[in-house]
């Protein structure tokens, strides 16, 4: 079966945005800047930091990035959100504690009317993020 996965550009700060997910997910973080690839000779010198793929993974989480974007540039919108389905409300809080540092959080963590343990912030880097495990 196919795997979702969540991708994300980032324009520079993709090491940065990577490093905090790691700090407050856990997993396994691998970065592969342009310089680093086989593809390095077909970008600019002062591009030669940025990077071209991130992979966060720990245990079914898989988040990637980029700091690749593209000739229109980097437009963030309330379209997407990254939703992490906790197998406890302790591990909920965990994560939106860390992920809403110098954040903001937009849906405060509680029970919900069906049940569930629910919070919503958007992170420091513009990202969106649902939390929530159920009773």
């Amino acid at each position: 079966m196919a795997h979702l996965i969540t991708y994300l550009t980032f324009n520079g700060n993709c090491r940065e945005a990577m490093t905090f997910y790691r700090d407050c997910l856990g997993g396994e973080l691998q970065l592969e800047t342009v310089a680093a690839s086989s593809a390095s000779a077909e970008f600019p010198q002062p591009m030669g930091e940025f990077i071209l793929q991130a992979t966060l993974s720990k245990d079914n989480l898989v988040l990637m990035a980029t700091d690749m974007v593209g000739e229109d540039g980097l437009s963030r919108g309330n379209a997407v959100s990254i939703l992490i389905d906790c197998n406890s409300k302790k591990e909920l809080q965990h994560y939106f504690k860390k992920l809403s540092h110098k954040g903001q959080a937009t849906h405060p963590v509680g029970k919900t009317f069906w049940g569930a343990w629910f919070g919503g912030l958007t992170d420091k880097f513009g990202n969106h993020w649902l939390l929530t495990c159920r009773g």
